[in-house]
């Protein structure tokens, strides 16, 4: 267990009103009063040196911290303002020769961190895991338990079983999230879902009819929800600045590997038993003997599917109590755990100014944020400023479009679907795990690119297009006519749905997640997130319970439901087009002046760019202006610092104001 612990669960205590007689409280409490929401971009920076040095110094002394550590504090409380500030010698900043060298490497080498970063983030990597493997072992299982639980006729307790877990993730994610986080801490909360994924998993893999799985699958949705919600936070809480972006990317990416896992070991336990050779099983199978059929004898193979993510969330248990706790969720719990909390950034950080750079900087924008919420009410305010209310839009359409887009078919039902189009037994698992393999891979790409070459609206408008038309390919293949020797059918629907996963790997896989987290401003964020993780809940529950009567022969069928879902992508497609802005290298400031500019406006704007698409591309016509969305203040987005040029002490992309906007 982390050696800073004094207890493992340290008692919350209320969080008092901000207290008035500490000066550097009051000067934060009244730049709130003259510039409300921009001070949260940097709340020191209108504060002298002098001034600065001289609130470090009382900070630390304020808040239990040793006496030989206020000269740090008063470096870095400048250095909170302006990261860049020890560059300069007439800042006469006491640097020692390590201090410098950290801070020069937190540009040049962003990815040389600590090991206790490192494990952190490989907590967090292999949470994502245990997230994406607990959702894909049902796929490969479900078609043999299927007609064990004699579920063959009866589509809709099928979908009702498989669909369970998301239905409960919904509920435990605007309901559980805030207080397991609250009293538990972040470790305690992925600590108490990874042992509900390992319990429910290995019930599970017992169970005798269909009630039952469906009763501990909604367990399982338990330790799926709020995991979901306080990973990528506690990551964001705990990273610096400069690689809290790609940090954020690996939920996503990891989420794939776990995935994967799932269709890996749907093939592994195929053959155990050997059931294709077995007599008595294969009899029970024909005459739907569902005695028979539950005997570990004859159902051994989807048990094992079933209970094999069981083993890694236990690592992840015991992994857990070896990382920090989160710095911000200590100091949100009362004064008295600032020293924990620097324990914590001593341990992530290279060097202890860091350390002490970013304590202060994170006190400096709780009391901001307190401020704030003391003012307005959060939740109303979502809906009622405009600016609040574009945001939600267009993050309620990446969230609910990364469901309709038809992923979730393929993660629950390819082994299913492909079945449908002949491909059965080994190669439909053969199938599905090419298919986990690819969702993987083809995410790598995007931790460069969303904020590289591309950018997040770019990325979707060029590939909803693609995922409509491969999901049409696959679609149409389903209607070709072919003998058993003909593997015509077979072929261009295991392309088409391979062609659909490398589309949908780099654009709507990693771009929600990355999209909510930054639309809002700082003060609802949370607010914002939850909404947009209960969104992709939610649908992601509607697309599971209803495929597999979707694509009941008496309905849509497999061609139907496909088209369905590749219609939807040419709907996202428009919706991107006309109601979601581009984010890509805005700063906070620059996002509040992205999404001032009205929804007509923006809408206008898209279909400009339809017609200079259109236009563009068509031969004999000359090439028309580029069209250009009017910011207000700024037309072109910004990729140098994330404050206007005539701030008073700019500070750098990579300044710790980055780490906890």
């Amino acid at each position: 267990m982390d050696s800073t612990d004094k207890e493992a669960f340290p008692l919350p205590s209320v969080t008092s009103e901000p207290e008035r007689d500490f000066e550097l409280d009051r000067i934060l409490s009244d730049n709130c009063s003259q510039n409300e929401f921009g001070v949260l971009s940097n709340p020191l920076l209108n504060l002298d040196r002098p001034k600065l040095r001289e609130l470090g110094e009382a900070f630390a002394a304020r808040y239990g911290l040793p006496a030989s550590e206020r000269a740090r504090f008063a470096d870095a409380a400048i250095l909170a303002q302006d990261n860049e500030a020890w560059r300069r010698p007439d800042e006469h900043l006491q640097l020692l020769p390590e201090d410098a060298n950290a801070l020069d490497r937190e540009k040049t080498h962003r990815w040389h961190q600590p090991r206790k970063l490192w494990s952190l983030i490989i907590v967090c990597a292999t949470s994502a895991a245990v997230q994406g493997w607990d959702q894909s072992a049902i796929n490969g299982a479900n078609v043999l338990f299927k007609t064990a639980f004699g579920l063959d006729d009866r589509r809709d307790i099928f979908g009702l079983v498989s669909s369970a877990p998301l239905l409960c993730c919904f509920f435990s994610c605007l309901l559980l999230t805030n207080p397991m986080n609250h009293f538990l801490g972040r470790r305690g909360t992925i600590f108490v879902t990874c042992l509900i994924s390992s319990l429910s998993c290995l019930g599970q893999s017992f169970t005798r009819s269909w009630q039952s799985m469906f009763i501990l699958r909604l367990v399982l949705g338990l330790g799926i929800g709020p995991k979901s919600a306080t990973v990528p936070v506690y990551a964001a809480e705990t990273a610096p600045s400069s690689i809290r972006g790609a940090l954020v990317m690996q939920w996503q990416m990891f989420t794939a590997f776990g995935i994967f896992l799932g269709t890996l070991m749907g093939r592994v336990f195929y053959d155990v038993g050997n059931v294709d050779s077995n007599e008595v099983c294969t009899e029970a199978l024909k005459n739907k003997v569902f005695a028979t059929l539950l005997s570990t004898e004859c159902s051994l193979r989807w048990r094992l599917m079933i209970g094999s993510p069981m083993v890694l969330p236990l690592v992840v248990c015991v992994h857990v109590w070896f990382v920090p706790e989160s710095p911000r969720w200590y100091m949100k719990h009362g004064t008295q755990y600032y020293k924990n909390a620097y324990d914590s950034l001593c341990q992530l950080r290279e060097s202890r100014l860091q350390a002490a750079r970013d304590l202060f900087y994170i006190h400096c924008l709780l009391h901001a944020e307190r401020e704030i919420q003391n003012r307005h009410h959060r939740l109303f305010e979502i809906f009622s400023r405009p600016r609040n209310r574009r945001a939600l839009q267009a993050s309620f359409i990446v969230m609910f479009m990364q469901q309709f887009c038809g992923v979730n078919t393929m993660v629950h039902y390819s082994t299913d679907i492909i079945s449908d189009a002949g491909v059965t037994g080994r190669n439909s698992m053969l199938f599905t795990m090419g298919f986990g393999l690819i969702n993987f891979v083809f995410a790598l790409p995007a931790v460069r690119i969303i904020d590289t070459v591309s950018g997040r609206r770019k990325l979707l408008l060029i590939t909803f297009p693609l995922m409509s038309v491969f999901l049409f390919l696959t679609a149409g293949a389903f209607n070709i006519k072919s003998d058993e020797n003909d593997k015509t059918k077979e072929a261009i629907i295991m392309l088409g749905i391979y062609l659909f996963a490398v589309a949908y790997s780099p654009g709507e896989g990693p771009v929600p997640f990355t999209y909510s987290a930054e639309c809002y401003p700082l003060y609802i964020r949370e607010i914002g997130m939850s909404i947009a993780t209960a969104v992709t809940w939610v649908f992601n529950f509607c697309v599971t319970m209803t495929l597999p009567a979707m694509k009941g022969e008496n309905r849509l069928g497999p061609d139907g439901m496909l088209s369905f879902y590749g219609t939807w992508n040419l709907v996202g497609f428009l919706l991107v087009l006309f109601f979601v802005p581009e984010t890509k290298g805005r700063s906070l400031e620059e996002l509040d002046r992205v999404f001032s500019v009205s929804t007509r406006k923006h809408a206008l704007y898209g279909a400009q760019q339809a017609i200079y698409w259109c236009k563009r591309y068509t031969p004999g016509i000359v090439t028309p202006k580029r069209p250009v969305l009017e910011v207000p203040g700024d037309v072109i987005p910004s990729s140098g610092p994330e404050v206007p040029s005539n701030a008073p002490r700019p500070r750098s992309p990579v300044s710790v104001a980055d780490s906890w906007d």
